[in-house]
């Protein structure tokens, strides 16, 4: 009889874990962003003329931009992510499964800044938009926009051969 309860205890216990892995496996997906994003120098020029130089991955497409910064758990002070769109439009984010807090600039075809979000919260399901059409949107650690005095006179100075057509 005993051994029968070890056993159903055993079979419990395997069913349990078996359910939670995939939970856990999320929580250990490798964050290295190296394999699937190409990677470029991003110059911004802030809204006092200094010029702030961005190691930045780039998002140009749908699996690109839906996985985004999730699951990475920290960021250098000099990278970020820029989500690159061939149609500008109200653009809008959010941090599901986004770890690390961010600052969201949101730049118009021409690289002219629209808006900028500060310090999102990690892991929140809330959309955070611009407030125009836009063709980027560029994501900072937290702070980053503020500390640099990035916000509606800045403007990302994109490589002609990233940049998307005006409308």
């Amino acid at each position: 009889m005993r051994a029968l309860a070890a056993l159903a205890a055993a079979v419990s216990i395997l069913a349990f874990t078996a359910c939670s892995a995939p939970a856990e496996t999320n929580a250990t997906v490798d964050t290295s962003l190296e394999g699937s994003f190409d990677q470029i120098t991003l110059i911004i020029e802030a809204d006092d003329g200094e010029r702030h130089e961005f190691d930045v991955y780039l998002a140009t497409d749908f699996e690109q931009q839906r996985r985004g910064l999730m699951f990475v758990r920290q960021m250098p002070a000099n990278v970020g992510m820029l989500f690159i769109y061939e149609e500008s439009d109200i653009h809008s984010m959010w941090m599901k499964n986004t770890f690390i807090p961010l600052d969201m600039v949101f730049a118009r075809a021409d690289g002219s800044v629209s808006s900028v979000i500060h310090d999102t919260q990690p892991l929140s399901l809330q959309s955070r938009g611009s407030t125009e059409p836009v063709n980027y949107v560029l994501e900072l650690n937290a702070g980053t926009a503020r500390r640099l005095k990035i916000g509606s006179k800045s403007r990302l100075l994109v490589d002609p051969a990233l940049a998307v057509k005006s409308d």
